[in-house]
């Protein structure tokens, strides 16, 4: 829930503050603030979004999202990453034109701007901070981004006041969506993960099959798959050979995946003369194992 209402919060104070915005650049003749502006407005739609998906992430397993919504979450960071990289592209580009053709802007009112932009969005960018999901990552991303983008402009401002160097305008902007670009684009690496079905940070496919090998009565262990839904909740599938086929067996193997952090493991039992379907177990003869399946 507390990730939820943070998100609400920053899509509020977002939404709001680009009307504000739009009205400053008018008035000031910043193009930076319009273009801003234009930007913040994208990142009031995207952190929307990211409500709307953080809220059905939290919905339990059905029949048609066998394994819960969870990935909701990480499909509004999807979206959240791409409106931020498209974000700043659309930025540099908007910042090269300018340095082309400097125009005249009222540094004094760009100020009083910058400080009031870097203020509500600092708040924003604090509310936000800490989160596990992805999601929440992203939209503290693109706060913290705003709030880099007000502290140059109101630099920019102030040194442009003294100096008269337009071009401090457009250079700042690019600073800052490069930063942007490099951030988002971290972000967009974990996500293409998840979606890879790649195995989650931080589980070593060896370190676990050797694991689990150590366990008592476990003979062999292969067809073995991890993967996460959200970069949290890690899900694993496997076949275990064994001639012990009992419930505390079962029970010691997701001890043991506890310890990698996997939650929710279904296992395949079988004994040790059981023809495998995999084709990296060469069993010749398939013979009948019924006297192990049967007691319970």
């Amino acid at each position: 829930m507390k990730t939820e209402k943070k998100i609400f919060i920053a899509f509020f104070l977002n939404l709001i503050f680009s009307i504000f915005e739009l009205v400053g650049g008018a008035v000031t003749g910043s193009v930076a603030i319009v273009s801003d502006a234009v930007h913040d407005i994208g990142d009031a739609i995207s952190i929307g979004c990211s409500w709307l998906l953080e809220r059905k992430s939290k919905k339990q397993p059905d029949d048609i999202y066998t394994y819960g919504y969870m990935r909701f979450s990480v499909a509004g960071s999807l979206i959240t990453t791409v409106i931020l990289l498209l974000g700043s592209a659309v930025v540099i580009y908007n910042a090269i034109i300018r340095i082309f053709n400097p125009v005249t802007i009222h540094y004094d009112k760009m100020i009083i701007f910058a400080l009031i932009g870097a203020f509500v969005n600092f708040l924003a960018a604090v509310f936000t901070k800490d989160g596990d999901s992805l999601n929440q990552k992203a939209v503290n991303l693109h706060m913290l981004e705003d709030v880099l983008g007000w502290i140059a402009v109101l630099i920019g401002a102030v040194v442009m006041r003294f100096t008269d160097f337009a071009i401090i305008d457009p250079i700042l902007s690019i600073v800052v969506a490069v930063f942007i670009l490099i951030n988002a684009t971290k972000n967009f690496k974990q996500i293409e993960n998840l979606f890879l079905e790649k195995i989650p940070a931080g589980i070593k496919m060896e370190e676990l099959k050797k694991h689990i090998r150590e366990i008592e009565g476990v003979l062999d262990v292969h067809h073995v798959h991890v993967w996460s839904i959200d970069g949290n909740n890690h899900y694993a599938t496997m076949h275990v050979v064994t001639d012990n086929q009992s419930s505390e067996l079962k029970e010691e193997i997701r001890r043991e995946l506890k310890e990698f952090h996997i939650g929710h493991a279904t296992l395949e039992l079988e004994c040790p003369d059981e023809y495998c379907s995999c084709e990296h177990c060469h069993v010749e003869h398939v013979e009948d194992c019924g006297h192990h399946h049967h007691h319970h």
